[in-house]
């Protein structure tokens, strides 16, 4: 018979397993794409095909427009990941996340002058959403007041890039141009499912 404390530890590393998971089919594809220069047009978000070709809504993440855009990307990613493990975050908040992820792309319909998009960003920020909302939903208030600290710096982030401008931004320092839309709707989608998943039953 395992030990009380080997109980408590299998979920802990199952919880780990489930959102690390999530997180490597986000990164990992991604670095492969990236060499592939035929993979753009045919994985790129384009709102005019979402429709004929669906896989885009999942496909978008892997492809990056830049070698700068992909490295900061999966710098990124690699701290999602990070976070969510080191916040204990359970299975479900991981499920939320994968579920967030074509959500995210198509958020972006709502502006469909955005003719193509690529990139990890706007589900990394679903991640972080999702992370928080596990946070605040708990019962000590430690965590609580971490989950608020983290949404309030997500939710400034968001709305100090005025996504209702326009289609993309131009920032100083960057190779590409930035969706900031993208990031709204990774947020939202990972937030809104979050909440979801983890209601008491």
């Amino acid at each position: 018979m395992p030990s009380s404390a080997d109980g408590e530890r299998r979920p802990v590393r199952l919880d780990a397993a489930a959102w690390g998971l999530v997180g490597a089919l986000l990164l990992l594809p991604a670095v492969v794409v990236y060499q592939s220069p035929t993979a753009e047009p045919v994985l790129a978000w384009q709102p005019a095909l979402w429709l004929v070709e669906p896989w885009r809504a999942w496909s978008a993440v892997w492809v990056h427009l830049s070698l700068q855009h992909l490295l900061v990307n999966l710098a990124g990613g690699l701290l999602v990941i990070a976070l969510g493990v080191a916040a204990r975050v359970p299975v479900r908040a991981a499920i939320a996340w994968a579920t967030a992820w074509p959500l995210t792309q198509f958020g972006l319909l709502m502006m469909p002058e955005l003719l193509r998009y690529g990139g990890l960003s706007g589900v990394l920020h679903a991640g972080v959403a999702v992370v928080a909302v596990v946070l605040l939903r708990r019962a000590d208030t430690g965590s609580r007041r971490l989950g608020a600290a983290i949404a309030a710096v997500l939710a400034f982030k968001l709305l100090s890039e005025t996504p209702w401008r326009g289609p993309l931004a131009y920032l100083e320092g960057w190779d590409i141009a930035v969706a900031p839309l993208a990031h709204s709707t990774g947020a939202i989608a990972g937030a809104l499912l979050a909440w979801l998943m983890l209601r008491r039953r």
